[in-house]
């Protein structure tokens, strides 16, 4: 009878209590210029080898070899890359190629077999679309293999780098129409959802729209973007300044966090990024600086998917991979993942997926101060306050009533427990520990919640007496064996 009542009055509670839910907002369109969404970037040859019928000459042991990443795999683990609520998967190029990142293209008219089939691209593409999740691919424009297919037949197309590589002449108008024609051709035969645009070195900007054009008249719903900052019309801006800006102030404490400052929201809207699929891992930086990884990816992630932009994610950051050099930074994802930090991706991406105002609203930086940072996401409807606390020490800001929007507010805690009401001098204090981020939803202030205490109360009443009985019947049991004897 105890139990039952306990069980039904903490039942109570959790339904009775009042948990705070996003405002509603549609999932965003596939393939949206306006892109809201977030993006994994990975390889395919290195993610997950998911059929050992393709493996070939695969060596995961040797960094220069193929290790047998596929299509089949990146199905296998859809859901390992759903659950961290990413909204599309970028897959890097699957063009035939003589190497294993996919940039070593021999034939822009072909799939790498070592990675699938076609009907294998259109089974994953068909199963990410099943849980509403896109697939872009890498377009390599320039530093292509020797070996590609137009270098025999059209030698004079070609541009030889120093590393062995050619270019493509795109001062010929053959060449150009050859470019547009298969970026056209792969984008019609696989139906993927955006395509990336690589390589380009300091491409020409007007044949780089021409492309974009091109492509967009194949699909009109296709996003595309580059890995390079660019003057063409791209529907994601590429910018290596905010790059470094994030490096700098998250990969360390007590950071001069003034160049912050210089993130602000843009048209076309910037990629977010930390890690790219060249140089050296985030997590390489923070090591050096002796710092604590998973730590810090969890204040960094926080302000990734809050700041304004798109944020894309390099495979093997939820496991905070340390690898330098090329090799370092491909490596085979292990999953062995800290499943905190996972969580917590997890958990900021699922808000900002729900909530419009973080995706797209308003953006103003409250609070700035030697890696304390403050900053708040609004719309008419909605606010946020985001707190990043970058610091070695416990830190205070009171944040205006204004900034709120008025008094009668609370802040309510996402991670943390708190639940910030106004102050009498009027403004909101925010305190929060060291090396920790927390996001503050702005609600109306209900006062206290009297049924919730009440009911809080009843069930601390019930297990006293819970506790007062169990006791009792011991004793009396005690007594009663005691008469026995």
């Amino acid at each position: 009878m105890i139990k039952q009542s306990l069980a039904a009055l903490s039942a109570a509670i959790i339904i009775g209590a009042a948990a705070w839910t996003p405002s509603a907002s549609a999932a965003p369109a596939s393939g949206d210029p306006t892109f809201d969404g977030t993006i994994y970037d990975t390889l395919v040859d290195r993610f997950f080898n998911g059929t050992p019928a393709n493996d070939q000459d695969a060596d995961p042991a040797d960094p220069d070899a193929f290790s047998g990443g596929d299509f089949a795999g990146l199905i296998k683990k859809r859901d390992y890359i759903q659950s961290m609520g990413f909204t599309a998967v970028s897959i890097g190029p699957i063009f035939s190629t003589d190497t294993y990142d996919g940039h070593g293209v021999l034939d822009y008219g072909s799939i790498e077999d070592r990675f699938g089939t076609e009907k294998e691209l259109s089974g994953l593409i068909s199963e990410f679309h099943k849980q509403n999740m896109d697939i872009y691919a890498d377009f390599p424009v320039g530093q292509v293999s020797a070996h590609h297919v137009w270098t025999t037949d059209h030698e004079d197309w070609a541009v030889r780098n120093p590393d062995g590589t050619v270019s493509w002449n795109i001062e010929k108008p053959e060449v150009r129409e050859a470019l547009i024609g298969a970026a056209v051709s792969f984008v019609k035969k696989t139906g993927v959802d955006g395509l990336r645009l690589t390589r380009f070195g300091e491409g020409d900007a007007a044949f780089l729209n021409e492309l974009i054009r091109a492509v967009k008249a194949e699909k009109k719903d296709l996003l595309v973007f580059s890995d390079e900052p660019s003057g063409a019309e791209f529907d994601l801006s590429y910018n290596t300044g905010e790059n470094a800006i994030l490096k700098q102030v998250f990969s360390e404490m007590d950071p001069n966090s003034s160049v912050l400052e210089g993130i602000e929201p843009t048209d076309p809207p910037s990629l977010l990024f930390f890690d790219t699929l060249e140089g050296d891992r985030f997590t390489a930086e923070m090591v050096e600086k002796r710092m604590f990884p998973p730590t810090r990816w969890k204040v960094a992630a926080t302000a990734l998917f809050t700041l304004p932009g798109v944020p894309i994610m390099t495979y093997g950051s939820e496991v905070a991979e340390a690898g330098t050099g090329h090799h370092g930074n491909h490596p085979n994802h292990d999953f062995k993942a800290d499943e905190d930090l996972k969580d917590h991706i997890a958990n900021v991406n699922e808000l900002r997926n729900k909530s419009e105002t973080l995706r797209t609203g308003d953006y103003e930086l409250l609070y700035n101060e030697k890696g304390m940072i403050v900053y708040r996401r609004y719309t008419e409807d909605e606010t946020w306050i985001i707190a990043l606390n970058n610091t070695s020490e416990t830190q205070r800001v009171d944040i205006p009533q204004e900034k709120v929007g008025g008094g009668d507010k609370t802040l309510r805690a996402l991670f943390g427990s708190d639940l910030i009401r106004q102050a009498d001098r009027g403004d909101y204090r925010i305190v929060l520990d060291r090396e920790t981020a927390d996001m503050f939803i702005v609600e109306e202030d209900k006062g206290l919640n009297i049924p919730y205490i009440i009911a809080a109360i009843l069930v601390y009443t019930i297990f006293l007496l819970f506790i007062w009985q169990v006791w009792r019947r011991g004793r009396q049991r005690r007594a009663d064996e005691a008469k026995a004897k």
